[in-house]
């Protein structure tokens, strides 16, 4: 019986250091939600739990390498931090998992502590539930059953009114027959005879005041003529449907992605370029899915951001799920929302780097409450706020020569300075009452051969 009970404690012994064996190889040995929130920070550019990215999914990675390399958690512990280092050593798994993915790198990570890797590792192999939707999503998924409601009110409403619109011209009816059979009595027969009868008689009567009405007539159909003739081709508003949606609101506004890291070309170049597909590339190859749930547009939802970075796949021929280029690509039709006319010359590098301050400080004297922090808003508008870019100003010459009188030069800049010179002294003693101030049109700004030649 002794013997017995001396086994029995040994068999318990030893299958409690089992357990734990297997709970600390598998993960579970680290803190999970500490672990998601490392996980987000380090590892979300090339990975995702349930599908490949640049680097395989890792949900379960720990009982993977397991199977496939034969491998403990001391391995990933060692692959994590300097997977050069490991497969310089000659492990064979490291540089079969290397040359499986086409040779692409992975990152080090000497920063991260043995109990970082283990709260990862916990995470990938039992990730925390997901939290229970709030109240306010209950109270939208409750939006629908309200709606029949006052559906019905608006019909109640919409039958009234054509009911007593019904009953007013009844009554109006009513009231011209009597007036129809007051205008036929005696009384009014005598009267009749008197009236105008044609309008060659009213014309002939009342010839004076009739051609001072055609005057005026004929001054406003002219100047109707002359005011639609001067607004064609003026386009401001004008924001049409892309093939593919792109919110600038979500990139530039929420994101903080600079103008020029698309629109290179706007600094260096005459014309800002629609940015090519590849460029789109560089963030979307590794972000295949719309996960900024602190900002959907109203009647948009993740879906539908999903389905337009699928259309960026397609368009560059991209493979998600094998991370590579297909070589069949679909050209994207874009609609150009600003578009000068070709005999303006118009250079946008001029304005970005030569320009840049003294039309940024111009625009805030005359706009204090809406002041801008990049030159590029001047003339495009709050693009930082539009999910739909729309033509924000009207591009006409007007427009233009408005801006060349007003805007300073920057004469802190040394090359006007020196350049300048001798013009600005004799402004200052031309223009005392403003401090000898040199606009854009002291310079030739005004000159038609500057944007016209």
């Amino acid at each position: 019986m002794i013997s017995w009970r001396k086994h029995y404690k040994k068999t318990l012994i030893a299958i409690g250091l089992l357990l734990s064996t297997s709970a600390s190889f598998y993960g579970q040995d680290g803190d999970p939600k500490n672990g998601e929130k490392l996980f987000k920070a380090n590892c979300t550019a090339c990975h995702a739990l349930d599908k490949q990215v640049v680097g395989p999914p890792l949900k379960g990675v720990v009982e993977r390498v397991k199977t496939e390399g034969g491998v403990d958690k001391d391995w990933l512990h060692k692959w994590i931090k300097d997977n050069k280092a490991l497969r310089a050593s000659g492990d064979k798994y490291a540089n079969e998992i290397f040359e499986k993915f086409n040779k692409t790198e992975m990152q080090v990570f000497p920063n991260l502590t043995d109990k970082d890797i283990d709260d990862i590792l916990a995470f990938t192999t039992n990730p925390p539930a997901p939290e229970p939707a709030k109240a306010d999503d209950k109270t939208t998924s409750t939006t629908g059953a309200t709606a029949a409601p006052a559906d019905k009110t608006t019909t109640n409403v919409v039958i009234i009114s054509l009911l007593a619109i019904a009953g007013l011209l009844v009554w109006i009816l009513i009231k011209l027959r009597q007036l129809v059979t007051l205008g036929q009595s005696e009384e009014l027969a005598g009267l009749n005879e008197t009236r105008v009868r044609s309008f060659s008689e009213m014309y002939e009567k009342f010839h004076f005041i009739g051609k001072g009405l055609l005057a005026v007539l004929a001054i406003l159909a002219a100047y109707g003529v002359w005011n639609w003739l001067m607004w064609i081709g003026v386009y401001k508003g004008y924001k049409p449907e892309q093939p593919i949606y792109f919110s600038h609101k979500i990139h530039a506004g929420e994101q903080k992605i600079d103008c020029q890291l698309c629109h290179s070309s706007a600094k260096y170049g005459k014309v800002s370029e629609i940015p090519s597909m590849n460029v789109c590339m560089n963030c979307h190859r590794t972000i295949s899915e719309y996960n900024a749930d602190h900002y959907m547009e109203p009647g948009k939802d993740k879906a539908f951001y999903d389905g337009e970075i699928q259309k960026i796949y397609a368009a560059t021929g991209w493979d998600p799920a094998k991370q590579q280029y297909t070589g069949k690509t679909q050209p994207v039709e874009w609609t150009r929302i600003h578009n000068m006319p070709d005999f303006v010359y118009f250079n946008h590098s001029q304005h970005v780097i030569a320009g840049e301050q003294a039309i940024i400080n111009s625009f805030n004297k005359k706009n204090p409450n809406n002041k801008i922090d990049v030159v590029c808003k001047a003339c495009h508008g709050k693009i930082d706020t539009m999910n739909v870019v729309q033509m924000a100003n009207d591009f006409t010459m007007g427009w233009c020569i408005e801006c060349h009188r007003t805007t300073e030069v920057d004469m802190n800049n040394g090359y006007n300075k020196e350049y300048f010179k001798n013009l600005h002294d004799k402004l200052k003693k031309q223009y005392p009452q403003d401090g000898g101030k040199i606009t854009v049109d002291a310079i030739g700004g005004l000159e038609c051969g500057k944007c016209h030649y």
